[in-house]
């Protein structure tokens, strides 16, 4: 069953697929995966699987900490290893934004598996070999830049690279070789719309039709959706997301916006409460834990990616899956939360609220501790051409009020003083300066 086909099929379709992969993925690892012979035999798991639910109830998690200590401890790249090194043809490596980077090594039937994945991303945003894509990724050494890359040209579109170039060269050959998608973090969507202004340049005369964008929340949260609609002639904004060590989990609903699909043909997904670990019925949050089914030569067995996520109620979807629907994509990250004065507050909920305040160019969020208790401040950046500084920030703390019942202190900054990001953007910062756990928001 292929990422693509998935869609078409009913649940006991895919809970058989599902089930069939996870016996051979647990048959390989037991009898050539270090890492995971040794896990899956503590825990008394042998590739007898009979249901999912024994699946879940019986193979432990895996944690990122886990694989960092396991390559640390057999560097460069760990025991999650199936086959020699010699099989392996593709490197890739985690920012490190979060914790130490992870090296990930691929085999040429792996990657194969994560373009499929990203075909169905780009079926579902109703891209094909029409199509001309623009990359604006500096292509280091991050899984999604090149599989994106790949899987374009074995669509069949043109798929052209921006990497080594400035804002203004990106938007100079988008427009000159007639770009009809782009491929972007929302944050560099909204900066080369920015750039354009800068530069007199037109974005009606664009043809960008599509962007879709990844690395972040963005194009799951309504007010930064719209924004980068609006600033780009009504281009259609398509979210989707991914992990260097999962591969390409999901792509966006055709008839729901907001909704992110997980391909279950090539993931088994699950939703569990963080605290309790017992899983969580449709309707609920709590943590999205991965297995990845067709990744054999690295694999991850309920890996726990401390994403928060919501199920959806329906099923099947309005657009015909019978696939896991995850309400508002990726509403943030379980460690992101900051808890200020007794209120639960997400770096994405407060994206929506700055989005949705005509005028907000740029922003940084402060948090300092105050008798041990966090506190947040906000500095804006208001959009260029506009007369509105003056009342910006009156606008942002009422706005910030409402949504969350906090008196929040915000400063309006003049333009270009707050930083500009290509890939993920930093933008909570502690009172200290550092970024800690904040430096990917």
């Amino acid at each position: 069953m292929s990422p693509a086909a998935a869609s078409g099929f009913d649940r006991g379709a895919i809970k058989a697929h599902q089930l069939e992969r996870l016996r051979a993925l647990a048959s390989a690892a037991l009898a050539s995966n270090a890492f995971y012979s040794a896990k899956l035999s503590a825990a008394g798991v042998d590739a007898r699987i009979e249901s999912l639910h024994e699946f879940s109830r019986r193979v432990p998690f895996t944690r990122k900490a886990e694989l960092i200590a396991d390559q640390a401890k057999y560097p460069p790249y760990g025991s999650n290893l199936t086959y020699p090194e010699s099989r392996y043809t593709r490197f890739s490596q985690t920012s490190g934004t979060t914790g130490a980077a992870m090296r990930w090594l691929d085999t040429p039937e792996s990657w194969d598996w994560m373009l499929d994945c990203w075909t169905r991303v780009y079926q579902s945003a109703g891209v094909g070999p029409e199509d001309r894509i623009f990359f604006a990724f500096s292509f280091g050494p991050f899984l999604g830049f090149w599989t994106a890359f790949e899987a374009a040209t074995r669509l069949g579109c043109l798929a052209m690279p921006g990497g080594g170039m400035r804002s203004l060269a990106r938007l100079r050959t988008m427009l000159d070789n007639r770009a009809t998608v782009l491929c972007c973090t929302p944050t560099y969507a909204v900066r080369l719309a920015e750039t354009a202004a800068e530069e007199k340049i037109d974005l009606q005369a664009s043809r960008v039709r599509r962007i879709i964008v990844a690395g972040e929340p963005g194009g799951s949260i309504p007010a930064t959706r719209e924004l980068i609609e609006r600033l780009w002639n009504r281009a259609w904004v398509v979210d989707h997301h991914g992990m260097t060590e999962v591969g390409p989990v999901s792509y966006e609903c055709p008839a729901r916006r907001g909704a992110l699909h997980i391909m279950e043909a090539a993931y088994y997904p699950e939703v569990i409460d963080p605290e309790t670990l017992a899983a969580v019925a449709p309707g609920g949050s709590g943590e999205l834990i991965l297995t990845n089914l067709g990744r054999t030569g690295s694999p991850l067995l309920r890996y726990r990616t401390g994403d928060l996520v919501k199920r959806a109620q329906e099923s099947p979807c309005r657009c015909g899956s019978h696939e896991l629907a995850l309400e508002g994509g990726i509403l943030g990250r379980l460690d992101d939360m900051v808890v200020v004065r007794g209120v639960n507050v997400y770096p994405s909920a407060v994206e929506d609220v700055l989005r949705s305040c005509r005028g907000v160019g740029e922003y940084r969020v402060e948090i300092r501790c105050e008798r041990a208790l966090p506190e947040m401040s906000i500095q804006v950046e208001p959009r260029a051409g506009r007369d509105e500084a003056a009342s910006l920030a009156e606008r942002v703390a009422a706005a910030m009020h409402a949504a969350f019942g906090l008196r929040v202190g915000v400063s309006c900054v003049p333009s270009g003083t707050l930083p500009r990001f290509e890939a993920k953007a930093r933008r909570w910062v502690r009172a200290d300066g550092r970024f800690d756990r904040f430096d990917t928001l």
